[in-house]
């Protein structure tokens, strides 16, 4: 193995420093370069392209995705970490990194990281859910390696002071506020739209917010937040993926030397989750200053992302609520004009996931009422069935968003991460379209009336203003 060469400046390779403008596509060109790639996906199945993948000694998983058409490189950095592995007490702590990540490492100053990749050219962020946190830039190719360095410099050596962390809670705290505490339904969407299906004794890995309670926030000490780094944040607990213009012999050669000296760290226990809808059914009532209209907010138990029933529970949360060719737009929005807005669908996890459906009622019009035409458009279908051309309309959906999210080369390599994440394999980016493909209208009733039942759900329903003005 070659021992990684420690870098006390940035490596920037050749050109200057200064940023470069994106070439401007002309849109009928565009739009026939979309349309040969349609064509060429379905030849070989909607959403293949080629890839290789490997493992570092250390630990590190590493997925590589050349393309010789492509104008630049998108390198794509997952840590197998969400709010799911937050224990009680602890809540926050991974979305605590997502900031931290950036406030310097032993190279790199703090903000340095966003400055370094803006100056060459490319563009990066980060994101956290429930199950992973990303880290992501799209650079020009010659500046491939910065990327790399960088996002090796923070996993080998990130700088966690009692400053650094005091400053970033503030900034979470603040998020919160902002997002939720002080915004129209954000009260709801912490306690109903994803939290309160679950069971938070047997199931709290899916129970508690992503953002955080202020007072776990306000108790995080520096030795807690170091060991959840040191535990989450190891190359044996991370996939690195790069797309783009770009030789594999070269990312490879750069990723041992950046990357393959990191230690590995201790393998990560397992997020417990038995049995996390066994309360259900649940009902709650949420009173909201900030909000104008009465909602429900309606979460029924699902499935992971890996079981056989997902695709098929996918198609039925298209079917009923998304877009406006959807049951539930067409009957409480269109037609009864009970809502101004009836959205659903399936969010699957690496855990057990919800069908979830948002009913924002009009003027004049109860909670309960939305409540009503649900079960009703529910029961409508339990009766009826879905029809073939329903299916075959999600199943458009579904090829659609699949060819589209992946004309860049970062909308490919989130596509290789979340397959490999969640199915095991980067080889499902294939397979997932293969399994919509193959659900049929048989498929959905069945799966419709095994979870879409009302004792296995969590109905929220959000009134304006406060409990006083209710008395």
């Amino acid at each position: 193995m070659t021992v990684p060469t420690i870098h006390r400046k940035p490596p920037f390779g050749g050109g200057s420093l200064e940023a470069r403008p994106l070439c401007m596509i002309p849109t009928i060109l565009l739009a026939l370069l979309l349309g040969s790639l349609a064509g060429d996906l379905q030849a070989q199945g909607v959403g293949a392209f080629d890839f290789e993948a490997y493992h570092l000694d250390n630990g590190l998983h590493l997925i590589l995705a050349p393309d010789a058409s492509a104008t630049a490189v998108a390198v794509n950095l997952w840590f197998n970490v969400g709010s799911r592995n937050e224990p009680p007490g602890r809540s926050g702590f991974a979305h605590l990194f997502e900031h931290l990540m950036f406030q310097g490492s032993e190279n790199v100053d703090p903000g340095e990281h966003f400055q370094y990749v803006e100056r060459a050219g490319g563009s990066l962020n980060a994101s956290i859910t429930e199950d992973r946190t990303n880290y992501f830039q799209t650079v020009p190719p010659e500046r491939m390696n910065l990327a790399l360095w960088l996002e090796a410099d923070r996993m080998r050596s990130l700088q966690i002071t009692e400053e650094n962390m005091a400053r970033e809670v503030e900034v979470v705290k603040e998020e919160r506020r902002q997002r939720f505490d002080n915004a129209p339904y954000g009260s709801s969407q912490l306690q109903a739209s994803f939290y309160a299906a679950y069971d938070s004794a047997s199931c709290f890995a899916y129970a508690h917010s992503v953002i955080g309670s202020m007072e776990d926030l306000d108790a995080a000490e520096l030795p807690d937040v170091q060991a959840f780094f040191d535990l989450y944040y190891a190359p044996n607990n991370a996939t690195l993926t790069i797309v783009g213009a770009f030789d594999p012999a070269q990312a490879q050669e750069l990723v041992e030397e950046y990357f393959g000296g990191i230690p590995r760290g201790s393998d990560p226990p397992e997020a417990p989750c038995e049995e996390p809808f066994s309360h259900l059914p649940v009902e709650m009532e949420v009173h909201d200053p900030n909000a104008q209209l009465p909602a429900a907010w309606i979460s029924y138990g699902g499935v992971e992302r890996s079981h056989p029933d997902a695709p098929a529970l996918g198609v039925l949360g298209q079917i009923l609520g998304s877009g406006q060719s959807s049951r539930l737009h067409l009957r409480l929005v269109r037609g009864e004009q009970a809502a101004i807005q009836a959205t659903g669908g399936s969010t699957p996890r690496l855990g057990p996931g919800l069908v979830q459906f948002i009913l924002v009622a009009n003027q004049g019009v109860e909670a309960e009422t939305l409540l009503e035409l649900l079960d009703d458009e529910i029961e409508r279908l339990l009766e009826e069935g879905v029809t073939p051309e329903e299916v075959e309309r999600a199943r458009s959906q579904v090829r659609a968003g699949t060819i589209f999210g992946r004309q860049t080369v970062m909308g490919r390599a989130e596509a290789l991460q979340s397959a490999n994440h969640f199915h095991g394999t980067p080889e499902a980016i294939v397979t997932l379209v293969e399994a919509v493909e193959a659900v049929t209208a048989d498929d959905v009733l069945r799966v419709a009336r095994e979870y879409l039942t009302p004792d296995n759900r969590a109905v929220i329903v959000t009134r304006p203003g406060t409990e006083e003005d209710d008395r």
